[in-house]
Parts: C-alpha cells; structure tokens; sequence
C-alpha cells in the first residue's frame, strides 16, 4: 500500500527504533535474575529509542519541534510543526518482559494532530493514520466496532498506582463501570489502548492524568477509525487534561453520562 512522505517518515523512524527495543527485550528475561535488576537497562532503552526517534525524524524533517517522554520539549526553528513521541509506551509491561508496549509518533501541525504512528515491534503491528485518509493496522483498514449497549462492551481503562493519580475516584469510575459492561481490561499501555478500539478489539476506553505522548498519535487513529475522541466533560482538550474517553458515538456517550457526574 502506498503511503504520503509523511507516513513513510513516521513508519521508518519507529521501525528503527523498534528494532533496538526489540533487542533489548531479549535480554529482559536474563536480566530478571541478576542481582542489578532490569531497571536501569530499560530506562537506557527508553533513552537510546528516543534519541533515534529525534535523529531521524529530525533529519527527515529539520526545524520541525520535538516532545518527548524522555527529553522533554526541543524546539525547533519551525514553530507550526512538532513532533510528540512516546519511544517506549508500557514500559512497566516491558520491565517484565510482556510484549505489549509501543512506540507512539505523533505530528501536530499549530494545534492540530495530523498524523499519528503506533508500532509494537514485539508482534510487527502498526498502526498509522493520518488526517482525513482513514487509519489502518498492517494496511488494512480500520473501524470502530458497532456495538450501541454498554452491557455487551468490553472497555479498557487505566488503574492509577498508589501515589499517583486519584484512586478514590479511580475506583468509583470502575465501581459504576463494571456494573454496567460486559468486561474491563487494564493492559498497561495507553497507546495501544486506543489503537485496539481503532481495531474493533475494544468498544471504549477512558483513562485520567495522561500525557500528550501518551495519547496524540492514539487520538487521530481513533478519530479516523470512526471512533469519537475526548475529554471527559466532553468539552475539554484531552491533549491538556490527560483525561479521556474513547468509543462509537453510542458508547463513548454512554460512558460520558457515567464518568462526568464522578468527575470533580
């Protein structure tokens, strides 16, 4: 299938760099056993796949800005194009070796994301959309599933940790979802979270206190899946907030008219 410049840029960058973290997945499971523990290799992992992402993107591109998870925001000489990428979503899922983590570009042109990459290079699955052409899994193309009732709908959430985010209302939000889907699902990666609802995998998602590399590339594949992408009072910028829910028209409302209310 035949992809824009663009696309060809993102899908070069993250397959570079998702050669090297699957690499370093290898040596995972030696790592568990030694006394030094996997932690420190990861965190050079995270480092090394951002620095390539930044190398080629920036090469392909010069002047474009660049945010990162790891080295923050570099601006560029361009002021209307930068580039937010999270070089190893589901770290936590990749320290102990479980092969669902991505690598996540997005490009946003002025206030607008235009074209968005997720890659797990532990299962070659890649995902890519861009403005107004439709999104797609391995070229094939993607839609939202079609379920209308939230009682036949597995959802995926996020589970904040003791210490971070607030989990009096993390709980009540699952308390009031449970009761009301067929299952949830917490896999550990934002990313992919919402390129599975692209798929048809999930019927919705919602998560709190996310970050814009967390959720800017998964943002455009679910919107050209078909899908609806927002924030949880439904009128505020995911991108700012960290806060999100994702669905169909039918199930991203009825996840709203059960979050909103909780929501302080």
């Amino acid at each position: 299938m035949l992809h824009s410049a663009l696309i060809n840029v993102m899908v070069k960058a993250a397959r570079r760099a998702g050669r090297s973290l699957k690499r370093d997945l290898g040596e995972i499971e030696n790592l568990q056993v030694s006394l030094k523990g996997p932690a420190n290799f990861v965190t050079m992992a995270d480092r090394r796949a951002e620095e390539m992402l930044h190398s080629d993107l920036t090469k392909a591109r010069p002047g474009y800005g660049f945010i990162g998870e790891e080295g923050g925001t570099r601006q560029g000489d361009d002021k209307t194009h930068t580039w937010i990428v999270d070089p190893l979503d589901g770290t936590t899922n990749f320290l102990h070796g479980i092969p669902q983590f991505a690598i996540s570009i997005a490009l946003q042109r002025e206030d607008t994301v235009i074209a968005g990459v997720i890659y797990n290079p532990a299962n070659e699955e890649l995902y890519i959309a861009e403005r107004g052409k439709g999104a797609f899994l391995n070229d094939q193309r993607l839609r939202v599933a079609g379920r209308r009732k939230l009682s036949e709908c597995v959802i995926a959430c996020g589970l904040p940790h003791m210490g971070r985010g607030d989990l009096e209302l993390a709980r009540a939000e699952m308390v009031e979802i449970q009761a009301n889907v067929a299952g949830l699902r917490r896999f550990g990666a934002a990313s992919l979270d919402m390129a599975f609802l692209a798929a048809g995998r999930f019927d919705g998602y919602w998560e709190r206190d996310l970050q814009p590399w967390d959720i800017a590339a998964g943002q455009i594949i679910v919107r050209e899946a078909g899908g609806i992408f927002t924030g949880i009072t439904g009128n505020d910028d995911a991108l700012k907030t960290g806060n999100v829910i994702c669905g169909n028209e039918f199930i991203h409302d009825e996840l709203m008219k059960i979050l909103k209310p909780l929501a302080k």
